[in-house]
C-alpha cells in the first residue's frame, strides 16, 4: 500500500518564462511560450501567456529567465510568485 497522506494530489504549478516587463513596484510580467500543434493544420504554433509575478526584491530585469509558481492572490492579477532566477539578461 502507498503512503497517499504524504503526497498532495494537487500540486502548484511551476512554468519558466521570460521577464517582459519589470517597471512596476514588487512585480513583473513573466511570458510562457507553449508550443501546440493545431488540431486541423499540424503545424507547431506558439502560444504566449502573460503572468504577474511577485518580486519582492525588485531584482528582476527585462530579459531574465526566471521559475514561478503559482500562489495565492497577491492583487487584482498577481497569483505567481518568484521561486529562482535561472539565468540573467546579458
Amino acid at each position: 500500500m502507498t503512503d497517499q497522506s504524504t503526497e498532495r494530489p494537487n500540486r502548484r504549478k511551476i512554468r519558466e518564462g521570460l521577464v517582459v516587463s519589470s517597471g512596476m513596484d514588487k512585480t513583473a510580467v513573466v511570458a510562457i511560450v507553449d508550443r501546440v500543434r493545431h488540431r486541423r493544420y499540424n503545424k507547431t504554433v506558439q502560444r504566449t501567456s502573460k503572468f504577474f509575478v511577485h518580486d519582492a526584491d525588485n531584482d528582476l530585469n527585462v530579459g531574465d529567465r526566471v521559475r514561478i509558481q503559482e500562489t495565492r492572490p497577491l492583487s487584482k492579477r498577481k497569483r505567481w510568485r518568484l521561486v529562482e532566477i535561472l539565468e540573467r539578461a546579458r
